[in-house]
């Protein structure tokens, strides 16, 4: 049992919920001593020679945060700027050195873990190195010796404070912004809300699936903490489905009626619920552990239970399918591209990105 599916299973239990509660507070003093100890600088930051902005969340998972990423070093590698992506690679197996990945390199995600593997995948064109290590500052280092980067974009990094960073892009989802208000475990938080003072912007994500009502709230609460923050508003837009057997595009309305979806993401709901605005016809879905890694069991097990429908998937999951899968997902193996569509704020996300 994953950790969000025994959450959920402890939150039903009044003695589990004190349990959680009190690991909850506990967790809530190691957050805001750890942050003590930086302000104070008993810790030490380091800057790098590159201009470092930060997006990350105060939620554990489902916000879009990599979606975010990829818009911003988009839009920063059309501007002109030399880029890079810093990331600590969760869930990799060698945690040891620096990796870098740049232009197709030969490395599996096993090494670099799922997201900055699927990033450096999908920005290849743009050739935006993503490094990785645990000690973020060290691939900072790396990539601006390299490869001259002007600006880092820290992927995830709001509670990593020893790479000191000249921006915070913070993000919320709409749907369920601060959990139930508590830390983690008990809560979503991964630190007080008032670490939204820390913020230079928020991104309001999957603000389509929330009404005007709910966002007027979400708005209202932030700014209580951060009165002038600005606060910009983001869907995410499906694209193409990408036929993974075949290995070609193919348009959205090219797939139709019953389909099976399938994912291992914080927030699975949004990408099933994308799926249904499309008007595809939910036969069955299945829901992964975030982060999860394939097995070939689970593959056969997805084409048992498939009865010859399409199976949707996300980047993401591809990148951890097990050697071997073709052999048994024949056909009709389909991942839907999600973009993120900021809505008229493009040049407010990119200033902010940009510093100027």
């Amino acid at each position: 049992m994953n950790f969000a599916k025994l959450r959920e299973k402890m939150l039903k239990n009044k003695i589990a919920c004190f349990f959680l509660a009190i690991c909850a507070f506990f967790y809530g003093i190691g957050a805001r001593l750890h942050l003590f100890l930086y302000k104070k600088n008993i810790l030490k930051s380091k800057k790098a020679e590159a201009r470092v902005v930060c997006i990350g969340n105060i939620t554990a998972g489902g916000t879009g945060k990599t979606t975010a990423v990829l818009l911003a070093a988009q839009l920063l590698s059309k501007a002109g700027v030399k880029t890079a992506i810093i990331s600590r690679g969760y869930k990799r197996n060698k945690k040891e050195k620096v990796k870098v990945l740049f232009d197709n390199d030969l490395l599996n995600w096993q090494e670099t873990g799922d997201e900055p593997y699927m990033m450096s995948q999908m920005l290849a064109e743009y050739k935006v190195p993503v490094a990785v290590s645990s000690d973020r500052y060290a691939a900072a280092c790396e990539v601006i010796k390299e490869f001259k980067s002007e600006i880092l974009l820290l992927d995830d990094g709001l509670q990593h404070h020893k790479l000191k960073r000249d921006a915070n892009i913070v993000l919320i989802n709409a749907r369920d912004p601060f959990g139930n208000g508590y830390m983690l475990p008990y809560g979503l938080l991964r630190e007080p809300l008032s670490a939204l003072k820390r913020a230079d912007l928020i991104i309001l994500t999957h603000s389509n699936l929330a009404s005007e009502t709910q966002k007027t709230k979400i708005k209202k609460k932030i700014k209580s903490y951060n009165e002038d923050l600005r606060i910009l508003e983001a869907i995410h837009k499906p694209d193409y489905f990408y036929d993974v057997v075949n290995r070609t595009k193919m348009k959205l309305e090219d797939i139709k009626g019953e389909v099976i979806s399938f994912c291992g993401l914080g927030d699975p709901a949004s990408f099933e619920q994308i799926l249904k605005n499309l008007g595809l016809k939910m036969n069955q879905t299945y829901r992964f552990k975030d982060h999860n890694a394939y097995t070939l069991e689970e593959i056969q097990s997805l084409s048992n239970f498939r009865k010859g429908l399409p199976l949707i998937t996300t980047f993401k999951d591809y990148v951890k399918f097990p050697k071997g899968w073709q052999e048994i997902l024949k056909n009709k193996v389909y991942i839907l591209a999600i973009n993120l569509e900021i809505k008229e704020g493009n040049e407010t996300f990119l200033k902010v990105l940009k510093g100027k």
